[in-house]
């Protein structure tokens, strides 16, 4: 059987492509050659078997007033589940909990992730081996940023983010990467580039194999 990793996370795992001219196919998802879970997909081989669960403007325990569904935290034990047996849930989450209206600092944005990682670590979904969880520091929201829905002050809270996601990683055994060098564009600030992808998924091809040996 496969090794299998979910890719649990936002936008930037679903592909949200902000500007058209970066995407080969001139629309607002990166195609199955760009995406960063496609690419790790090629990347490792027949031997693994790479599943996307990315969905825009996903938070990691925050409900959104805005739109349902949007909190990981209350729809994760279901994909877990439909996803069994997971050999590797890497989790890439943070950037929207940065929002005003969730009014959370990067300490409380941490926090909230943390949770999210004990309830993925109690799921019965790893079938005779120990939970194992990859968490992803997003790069941080970039210095251009403005957007009134996003709110005030999630550049600083995106900035302060990776030592706090760090310490959640060694507290409950997780491995950890930060994606700080992978590129944001410069049109909204927040979203990969096709080069942030393929940056990102060379990174984790290099890390994923020692973690399922």
């Amino acid at each position: 059987m496969k090794k299998h990793i979910l890719c649990l996370g936002d936008s930037n795992t679903h592909g949200y492509c902000a500007d058209p001219t970066d995407c080969a196919d001139g629309g607002n998802r990166f195609n199955e050659d760009e995406r960063w879970t496609c690419r790790l997909q090629a990347a490792l081989g027949e031997a693994y078997l790479v599943t996307e669960e990315g969905l825009g403007g996903r938070t990691s325990v925050f409900p959104d007033p805005l739109h349902e569904s949007m909190d990981a935290l209350g729809v994760v034990y279901a994909l877990l589940k439909s996803h069994e047996v997971i050999d590797l849930l890497v989790i890439m989450l943070g950037t929207n909990d940065t929002k005003e209206r969730f009014h959370a600092n990067a300490a409380a944005i941490a926090l909230g992730i943390e949770r999210l990682v004990q309830k993925c670590r109690g799921t019965d979904c790893w079938g005779t081996h120990a939970p194992n969880i990859l968490l992803v520091c997003p790069p941080p929201i970039g210095d251009g940023f403005h957007d009134e829905v996003m709110g005030a002050g999630c550049v600083e809270k995106s900035r302060s983010l990776p030592p706090y996601l760090q310490q959640v990683a060694e507290r409950n055994g997780c491995r950890f990467f930060d994606a700080k060098d992978c590129e944001f564009n410069s049109v909204d600030f927040m979203h990969l580039t096709r080069k942030g992808h393929a940056h990102l998924a060379e990174q984790l091809a290099q890390r994923i194999p020692a973690m399922l040996s």
